[in-house]
């Protein structure tokens, strides 16, 4: 299937996020904030970024902004999970240039369904 990041600072959810993608059939690489998500970003060249967007080092806005900076992986879609909803922090994300943004809490099957949209839109 897919190469997935998965940049999340809290580890039980980048646990769960890493075994649901890796159950539907993801090869997933995760790390622990923005700035390292960029490193495994340009090392890998993935399909597709999760990013949380408050995490230490480096925000997930701030690592979209970078990876759309950098020619090897500005087209990589990427996709904010985060518990805020409010119509600014939406905003913010997608001027940051991201593809989508997922509510946490999420159920695991939401969370397959909208990243297998995801990539089979980019694949048209």
């Amino acid at each position: 299937m897919a190469k997935i990041v998965v940049a999340e600072d809290e580890r039980d959810i980048r646990d769960l996020v890493t075994f649901t993608l890796t159950f539907a059939g993801h090869q997933v690489f995760p790390v622990s904030n923005g700035e390292e998500a960029v490193q495994k970003a340009l090392e890998v060249v993935p399909d597709l970024i999760l990013t949380d967007v408050r995490m230490p080092r480096m925000t997930g806005y701030e690592a979209c902004k970078r990876i759309k900076s950098e020619e090897k992986i500005k087209h990589i879609p990427v996709v904010f999970l985060s518990a805020k909803g409010q119509e600014a922090e939406v905003q913010t994300g997608v001027e940051s240039g991201a593809e989508d943004y997922i509510l946490k809490p999420f159920a695991p099957d939401q969370l397959t369904e909208r990243v297998k949209a995801i990539l089979a839109k980019q694949r048209k």
